[in-house]
């Protein structure tokens, strides 16, 4: 069975978030995306620390989707090095992770 997760994803601006969760659910490569509007990040690139508003993107999806969810994130995101980190779901209400599998199903 096909492990649950959560993706978290950092978008420069509501659009670019917007476009992004659209297109994983449109290709049923996520359940649910969740989007916490600015987000103060700080960070250093290119050996200068920067401080910036940022839309969080909370995606559900499952495992076998991560290399698709990559990529596609990696098409339709602005930044050089967008945030697409993964962490599993322990647990659960059987209910929720039975959808969230049938709606990440890819197909």
């Amino acid at each position: 069975m096909p492990e649950e997760i959560i993706i978290f994803i950092t978008a420069g601006n509501k659009n670019e978030a917007n476009q992004i969760a659209k297109v994983l659910i449109h290709e049923k490569l996520a359940a649910c995306v969740n989007m916490i509007d600015q987000v103060e990040s700080v960070f250093k690139w290119q050996n200068k620390v920067s401080q910036e508003k940022e839309i969080l993107m909370i995606v559900k999806s499952i495992s076998l989707n991560m290399d698709k969810i990559i990529t596609t994130v990696k098409q339709n995101h602005s930044y050089e090095v967008p945030e697409i980190i993964a962490m599993p779901i322990i647990s659960g209400s059987k209910e929720y992770l039975s959808w969230l599998r049938e709606e990440s199903s890819g197909r």
